[in-house]
């Protein structure tokens, strides 16, 4: 059974590169300080690690 993530956005996308952009609203983020829970599958993890300056990664 794979896991959980909890990440939280804190610092803005606005700004950013578009695919940036794109890969926290892929993440179910919408502002600063807003969290999200996701399975970590490899492509959840591909996109926290584009966006990584931007998020707080927690195990959930």
């Amino acid at each position: 059974m794979a896991g959980k993530l909890k990440v939280t956005l804190v610092k803005s996308a606005h700004g950013r590169l578009a695919a940036h952009q794109a890969c926290v609203r892929g993440l179910g983020l919408r502002r600063t300080q807003s969290s999200a829970v996701v399975i970590d599958t490899p492509e959840n993890r591909g996109m926290i690690r584009r966006v990584s300056y931007l998020l707080k990664v927690e195990e959930a």
